[in-house]
């Protein structure tokens, strides 16, 4: 009986984490969309090919572009 209960607290425990995880990840993913699209740095060639990346390979792609694609529209602070 306990055994079952801690079972089904584990269960919903790894659930829940891993739905906050998984929307953590979708709203990167979307923040990173939004940006190529908006990213007044990049040529309209760069922005559908980031687009594509983004969209094709949707978590690898998003980090790629944060690392790459991103810092271009970003102007000087001075």
């Amino acid at each position: 009986m306990i055994a079952g209960i801690v079972g089904g607290v584990a269960a919903l425990f790894t659930f829940l984490v891993g739905g906050a995880i998984a929307l953590a990840c979708f709203v990167f993913w979307l923040w990173m969309l939004i940006h190529a699209i908006t990213n007044k740095g990049l040529s309209d060639g760069e922005k559908i090919v980031w687009v594509l990346v983004i969209i094709f390979l949707p978590f690898l792609g998003s980090i790629i572009y944060f690392f790459v694609g991103r810092p271009k529209g970003q102007g000087s602070l001075g």
